[in-house]
């Protein structure tokens, strides 16, 4: 275990599991809840890369989110429980259980700063854009206005894990590759996953969020190139917002930046 702190595993009465980080020495601010990318998890994307030790030293609490079928949350067999829209509905009722209070000037307590990755950066968005009351400051890693997991194609990547059949779209096979790197992912559910999501393509100009957002992308990130788009529907709602540019980081590796997690912490005590 981390010496900077302690943590213990929630069990939920939804599809999302929880890991709660306690600092050493509390700031006496607001949790920050973390939402992970495909086929990861709170341990890989937020453990590992150090991003629970730079976020607890500074003092904040942290909730760590494992999307359905990922990490530590259970693997539903309801394709429902895969889409967007239910998988934010049961972070709202994972956050009220946990006594989250609505935003208030008074109580620095009050709500939650809100960090996605990848897939997560979209739940983030959409989160902060139907849940202005609850969030403060939003931000986006990996972020991109387009959805690739709507290209995907399940067909091939289904009779792939079935026959190893090749795979002719290039997009398709890569991540799956990347998704088989990690042992323990479940494939039936992340297979589930991708079906749920091509019922809900994300429309980023639905649910523009109005709180203060840190957009970070790596510049050897092929995503980021749409994530233009997503800074000026923010322009549209006046929201205040910044973009971090990271040299030398592609999707992959972005999330380990420590020039990312640093300018986080920053942007999330502001």
């Amino acid at each position: 275990m981390d010496s900077t702190h302690d943590h213990l595993v929630e069990g939920t009465s939804n599809a999302l599991g929880l890991t709660i980080f306690e600092p050493a020495s509390s700031t006496g601010n607001r949790p920050v809840v973390l939402l992970h990318g495909f086929a990861s998890s709170s341990d890989l994307n937020w453990v590992k890369s150090g991003w629970i030790r730079s976020l607890t030293e500074a003092g904040r609490k942290v909730l760590a989110v494992d999307l359905p079928g990922h990490g530590t949350s259970p693997a539903p067999e309801d394709l429902d429980a895969y889409t967007p829209s239910r998988m934010r509905a049961d972070l709202l009722q994972l956050l009220m259980d946990q006594g989250i209070t609505t935003l208030s000037a008074d109580d620095p307590m009050s709500g939650i700063d809100l960090v996605g990755y990848s897939l997560g950066a979209r739940l983030a968005w959409e989160f902060g854009g139907t849940q202005p009351q609850l969030v403060n400051r939003l931000v986006l890693g990996g972020p991109a206005s387009i959805d690739p997991l709507a290209a995907f194609d399940l067909n091939a990547a289904q009779q792939f894990l079935a026959d190893g059949s090749s795979i002719a779209d290039e997009a398709t096979a890569d991540l799956l590759r990347m998704a088989q790197t990690v042992e323990s992912n479940d494939m039936f559910s992340l297979m589930s996953m991708i079906q749920a999501i091509k019922t809900e393509p994300f429309s980023p100009e639905q649910m523009i969020p109005s709180m203060p957002a840190l957009l970070v992308a790596g510049d050897g990130d092929a995503l980021a190139t749409t994530m233009g788009r997503l800074t000026e529907l923010l322009a549209t709602r006046n929201t205040e917002k910044s973009v971090l540019w990271l040299s030398g980081r592609d999707h992959a590796n972005a999330v380990t930046s420590r020039e990312f997690k640093d300018a986080a912490v920053a942007f999330l005590a502001a």
